[in-house]
């Protein structure tokens, strides 16, 4: 094949490429990335204070995590990530199996997600530190109720596209609705969880930075209030970056997981 039909190739839909020439392409995306920002924040006259130079934020960055002061937000933060996101999971998945398998119990609950799920978190969290107060109750409170709702939704979606003829097939051998579910729906349902706590997973950073923003003196999210009110900018885009490679980090994690367990699926 020649050059550019090589070229050509890469641009067929869902055709797989080397894993080579996709990672070269990523890492290359990044760093031009990097480079258009050194590039604009050195020579374009811009104010530091509206867009800091990669020197200042790694710099910032390097010291932070050299003498031990951005440890402690970035572990509070991931504590506070894990715990909701942990709990929307533990309620979530049980409640979207559930509504997803038998319409009695859809009916009951799909009112209640559509409603709450399509509320703008903040416009919650005065309530939730009312009844929660500023602890870490409140932030893991304000977490939870961001990603249940969603998560409860995609997995009751996930279960109604599972089709019908293997649940058929199943009674037909003899089995009760308990092993249905356990055997049938579980099983066929796991690869595309995966995705879907991908998702949420990105959507719980979301929901605690904003809650470390407005009730919180430690995490990431509070780093940046605070750079915010002085502005140092240098600070804001270190957080940002952290935030960023943080989320790299769980997706990749979540990526191995399904690709280890669930290898007859279709990769993501």
């Amino acid at each position: 094949m020649n050059n550019s039909g090589a070229f050509r190739s890469l641009f067929r839909i869902r055709k797989e490429i080397n894993n080579r020439v996709f990672n070269t392409v990523m890492i290359t995306t990044f760093a031009l990335l990097i480079l258009t920002w050194y590039l604009v924040s050195n020579f374009s006259g811009i104010n530091s204070i509206f867009l800091p130079t990669p020197q200042a934020t790694f710099k910032y960055l390097w010291s932070g995590l050299s003498n031990g002061s951005l440890w402690s937000d970035i572990l509070i933060s991931c504590y506070r990530v894990l715990s909701g996101f942990a709990i929307a999971i533990i309620i979530g998945t049980p409640l979207g199996l559930l509504s997803g398998a038998f319409k009695i119990v859809n009916a009951v609950t799909k009112p209640l997600i559509e409603f709450f799920r399509y509320l703008p978190i903040s416009a919650l969290i005065p309530l939730i530190m009312v009844w929660a107060g500023v602890g870490e109750q409140a932030k893991i409170t304000i977490i939870v109720v961001g990603a249940v709702f969603s998560m409860t939704a995609m997995i009751t979606d996930i279960v109604k596209g599972i089709q019908i003829d293997l649940i058929n097939t199943a009674y037909t051998l003899g089995a009760t609705q308990g092993q249905v579910i356990k055997n049938v729906i579980v099983p066929a349902i796991m690869p595309n969880m995966m995705d879907t706590m991908r998702m949420v997973m990105g959507w719980s950073w979301t929901y605690l930075i904003m809650a470390e923003m407005l009730a919180s003196s430690s995490g990431l999210g509070y780093n940046i209030m605070i750079a915010e009110r002085f502005m140092k900018t240098y600070i804001i885009f270190g957080g940002i970056f952290i935030i960023g490679i943080l989320g790299l980090l769980f997706d990749r994690m979540f990526a191995i997981i399904n690709k280890v367990l669930f290898h007859w699926a279709e990769d993501n």
